[in-house]
């Protein structure tokens, strides 16, 4: 991943948030294990800049210490990338700048670069960059679907399936409910599953038996009559190039590719419900 890429990615940013946290918990750990020299004044021997920032303290467990040590290390290398992309670098005379992460245990040596409170400093630092970067990513983020919040018809017959990782059988499943919920109101059942597409949205006045869905609306006006005649190729389309696949052929699509045609079939399904029903008028009795 780029630099520029995870810049723009929410979850990767969250993650590197709980990471600096997760360190900076571990730092403090270790520094249980120690006296801060420069906040002991009564430490005898110690120089400041040449003695270490840090001195174990006296019954300190060596094996406590090395384990808090192995811990900060860890989570050290899970995050050294943050201070070159955040920009969280300490400058030191005569070094150039400095990982406060990568080099956080090297207070405990002599002539020490670093001190606790750069590299607590930096925790802080870097946590308040990453978030300001993750509020931005959030906000330059594309929307995100959420398959529950499908249609009805489409996420009922698709869910269980979808959970499942059936991915082919959900879009079938979906398309399959929502041809037959079309039969239904139409109270059609002698047409293929195209068919009833194909004559449902026809030009043509409803005949006996056969009613016709239309968008509401003035027949003349070239919205409505572009919606129509938009519908009448959208819905066989949809038919022929998302249900008959999914139904006929054995192979899985991708995940992105599955949720996009169980969109498809959402939005047609939805576009159904708009329409109105325009049925041919009872015969006048002859009686």
């Amino acid at each position: 991943m780029s630099d520029v890429e995870a810049r723009r990615n929410p979850a990767y940013l969250k993650q590197l948030i709980q990471e600096v946290e997760d360190f900076e918990r571990a730092y403090r750990g270790w520094l249980t294990h120690h006296l801060i020299t420069d906040s002991e004044k009564l430490i005898p021997g110690v120089v400041p800049g040449v003695s270490p920032a840090v001195m174990r303290r006296d019954g300190a467990d060596p094996a406590l210490v090395e384990a808090a040590a192995e811990k900060v290390g860890h989570a050290a290398g899970r995050i050294a990338h943050v201070a070159p992309m955040t920009g969280v670098m300490i400058g030191v005379a005569g070094v150039g700048q400095v990982d406060p992460f990568v080099n956080a245990l090297y207070v405990s040596r002599p002539k020490p670069v670093l001190e606790p409170r750069d590299v607590l400093g930096a925790c802080a630092s870097a946590r308040g960059r990453l978030e300001g970067l993750l509020g931005l990513a959030e906000a330059d983020s594309p929307p995100t679907v959420d398959p529950a919040s499908l249609h009805p018809i489409v996420w009922g017959a698709a869910g269980a399936l979808w959970r499942d990782g059936y991915r082919r059988r959900a879009v079938s499943a979906a398309a399959e409910a929502l041809t037959a919920a079309v039969k239904a109101r139409l109270d059609r059942y002698d047409a293929s599953d195209t068919a009833i597409w194909q004559e449902s949205l026809s030009n043509n006045p409803p005949a006996g038996g056969k009613a016709r869905l239309r968008w509401p609306g003035d027949p003349t006006n070239l919205t409505v009559k572009s919606i129509q005649d938009g519908l009448r190729q959208f819905a066989p389309g949809a038919q022929m190039l998302i249900r008959n696949p999914a139904t006929h052929l054995d192979e899985e699509p991708a995940e992105q590719v599955a949720l996009e045609q169980l969109c498809t079939l959402s939005l047609l399904a939805r576009m159904v419900d708009s329409c109105i029903l325009d049925e041919a008028p009872e015969p006048e009795s002859t009686g």
